[in-house]
């Protein structure tokens, strides 16, 4: 088992991160654990180290942390790999990044059903939900900033609403809104809206009336290189044949 003394979670918001790890076994495992989220005042109201700072301009001295934790915010971000690059930086060698963030199949009904809406009302559809990673991609956003061994996992969560607008009431509350600096150039209008509403419960309405909300969580799990880790073999250094470790025969090819 593996201990981090000095450990930062970045997005933090409300604290449900720390709450959760305050519950678990693994409080044990980790050290001073550091609030951070770009708004301060997610930041305010509960006792502990909290920093307000932005995830592409991390203020962590190099080689300074054991753990770095994101949780959901790095779909935010305008560099994800930058920002990637600045954690990897900040962990000592061997240090843990362990991210979550939103995938490309989170409010795919949404996203359907106002895109049908706006061919049949405006004549073409433009963007107005903020873009995901695709899952296929996930692992290599580590590979680019330089993590070692990385792995993406995905989960996927429905939520049922008895209503559309409901959900959009909830993407609210939570700050998830869109905020793409090239906006749709036409506004939501309420018939717009309303078509939107239809369409969604047309496709997607459960048997009793309730329709869903899919929400992907990619999660990133990534280490700071050190010499320790495991570490690929050269080309042309393996000491068995793939033909005996299968157990079958092993056929040349006509040349």
């Amino acid at each position: 088992m593996r201990d981090f003394p000095r450990a930062v979670e970045l997005s933090s918001r409300g604290g449900a991160f720390r709450e959760a790890l305050d519950e678990s076994a693994a409080r044990a495992r980790v050290g001073l654990l550091v609030e951070a989220d770009l708004s301060a005042a997610m930041l305010g109201g509960r006792a502990g180290p909290r920093a307000a700072v932005d995830e592409e301009q991390l203020p962590f001295a190099a080689a300074s942390l054991d753990l770095v934790v994101s949780t959901l915010g790095l779909h935010w971000t305008n560099d994800v790999v930058g920002a990637l690059i600045q954690i990897r930086l900040a962990l000592k060698p061997d240090g843990l990044f362990i991210g979550a963030l939103l995938g490309g199949a989170t409010l795919r009904e949404l996203r359907q059903s106002l895109v049908a809406a706006e061919a049949e009302i405006l004549g073409g559809a433009g963007s107005r939900v903020s873009p995901f990673a695709d899952v296929s991609d996930a692992a290599s956003l580590l590979q680019r900033a330089g993590f070692a061994l990385p792995v993406a996992d995905v989960d996927r969560v429905s939520v049922s609403y008895e209503h559309p607008l409901r959900l959009l009431a909830d993407l609210r509350q939570m700050g998830e809104t869109s905020v793409l600096a090239e906006r749709h150039p036409k506004p939501l209008t309420r018939a717009l809206l309303a078509r939107a509403s239809e369409i969604y419960a047309e496709r997607f309405a459960d048997p009793d009336g309730r329709v869903p909300a899919t929400f992907e969580i990619i999660t990133l799990t990534g280490w700071a290189p050190h010499e320790s880790q495991q570490q690929p073999l050269a080309p042309g250094s393996a000491k068995m044949r793939l033909a005996a470790a299968l157990g079958t025969v092993e056929h040349k090819l006509p040349r």
